[in-house]
């Protein structure tokens, strides 16, 4: 008998049955079931997310989902309870936890970071990134963006002469790539705001072109001393991916960090064994009060064993989990929409909006920021893993990362069977959230 597609109310009930099912051992409380409170709508996609056959393998899509409320519905910040930088940053740990976390009350911001962030995308949002960021940073009481710790840079040119303008790229208003830079620049400065914050922008999604700006955010990085790279975008796994690892081997200063995916399977480069990549959760909260209940694995997230890469060897002690190939991701952060995080970008409607996001695009600048807010400058790509997994392989696993142990992930129909349960595992590694979501209560400050 072939296999049955669920629906998403299926879906939902699935993941509450496994949270119903499950404990929780290490960190956050589980929550009896995922719970939101927002207004009616439904979860969209832009056209720069939407996953068409004709596409080739080496065009990139983001990784970005939005929650659009009915049409008779306007949102802000304060509608339903969305989350905002001082709520996540509660939640995670960097900051003292008060009132549940709930968004609607919480203001404390994380603070700190250092170095640089860069972020890379296709196609331009210059005219509209600096502005934008700054009525983010207003709304939520973070610093504004200055000449000096903002820039955007035209990742066109030849990167071998640095952290410098090429020539501009075709413009992203509306395509979704300007929803998602803003997503990426505002969340990075959301949780690390004293890092210098990169926009590098490509010319087009193609891989050469994305990867031309790689190369140029690296160069960015570089003229600050260390730091990260963000990528909220990718392609499903492909035969020849290999060859673009080397990439991000070239710096002994920079760690890069990719999504994982809106669907189930593996993408690339997230699955490359020299890119942390990073998977997805949902937040549970009392639908009444808003205080924070627990996370649990998003049912949307990439995840599995790489076809293509083969097992790095930071990975050997999870060989009866991943196999002899390349597990995905190696930690999660907030993704569902319907559990979102809240953005500010004046193109992609064509005018002014706040806008709940989801998606691994919102957990990737996420990760990035708590990483480099902690001061973890590991040297390159490379030992950045080597290190993460060294830590959640050890007796200090509690202190760094939050077990999310409840939820599943993968298909649930062919060809993406099997789906994969949180607590299937003994260690707190899985296909669905690798490590966890990071958690920074081993340097907690008030802000």
């Amino acid at each position: 008998m072939p296999a049955r597609r669920l629906s998403l109310s299926m879906l939902a009930a699935a993941a509450a049955a496994t949270l119903l099912s499950s404990g929780d051992s290490h960190g956050q409380t589980a929550a009896a079931a995922v719970q939101v409170s927002r207004p009616a709508g439904q979860v969209v996609l832009p056209q720069s997310s939407l996953a068409r056959p004709e596409i080739p393998e080496r065009l990139a899509r983001t990784h970005l989902q939005i929650f659009v409320p009915e049409a008779t519905t306007s949102i802000a910040p304060g509608a339903g309870f969305f989350e905002t930088p001082a709520s996540v940053a509660c939640v995670m740990g960097l900051v003292v936890v008060t009132d549940g976390c709930n968004p609607q009350v919480v203001t404390t911001t994380a603070g700190k970071g250092s170095h640089a962030i860069a972020v890379v995308d296709a196609y331009d949002y210059s005219s509209s990134a600096s502005s934008d960021l700054a009525t983010f940073s207003s709304q939520f009481g973070l610093p504004a963006p200055t000449a000096s710790n903002f820039q955007v840079i035209y990742g066109t040119g030849n990167p071998s002469s640095g952290c410098v303008n090429g020539p501009q790229p075709p413009s992203a208003s509306g395509t979704g790539w300007d929803l998602e830079e803003s997503v990426d620049i505002e969340w990075a400065h959301a949780l690390a705001p004293l890092a210098t914050i990169y926009l590098v922008e490509a010319n087009s999604n193609s891989f050469t072109d994305l990867f031309n700006a790689i190369a140029v955010a690296t160069a960015c990085v570089h003229a600050v001393g260390e730091g990260e790279v963000s990528m909220s975008w990718g392609s499903g796994d492909f035969a020849g991916e290999t060859s673009y690892d080397s990439s991000f081997t070239g710096s002994n200063s920079v760690a890069y960090f990719a999504s994982a995916g809106d669907s189930p399977g593996v993408n690339y480069p997230a699955s490359s064994p020299n890119v942390v990549g990073i998977g997805g959760t949902s937040f549970s909260r009392n639908p009444s009060t808003g205080a924070f209940q627990g996370q649990v694995a998003w049912y949307s997230t990439g995840g599995g064993p790489s076809p293509n890469e083969t097992r790095p060897a930071f990975q050997n002690g999870l060989a009866a989990i991943v196999g002899s190939q390349r597990g995905t991701p190696d930690a999660s952060a907030l993704a569902d929409p319907n559990t979102g995080a809240w953005v500010y970008n004046s193109t992609y409607y064509g005018s002014g909006s706040w806008i709940v996001v989801g998606g691994t695009s919102v957990a990737t600048p996420i990760v990035a920021a708590i990483v480099n807010r902690a001061g973890f400058f590991w040297g390159s790509a490379p030992n950045a893993l080597t290190n993460i997994y060294q830590i959640a392989g050890s007796s200090q696993y509690g202190n760094y990362f939050f077990d999310v142990n409840n939820g599943y992930c993968g298909g649930t129909y062919e060809p993406f069977l099997p789906a994969y349960t949180e607590s299937n595992y003994a260690t707190p590694w899985d296909f669905c959230t690798g490590w966890g979501s990071p958690q920074g209560s081993h340097h907690q400050t008030v802000e």
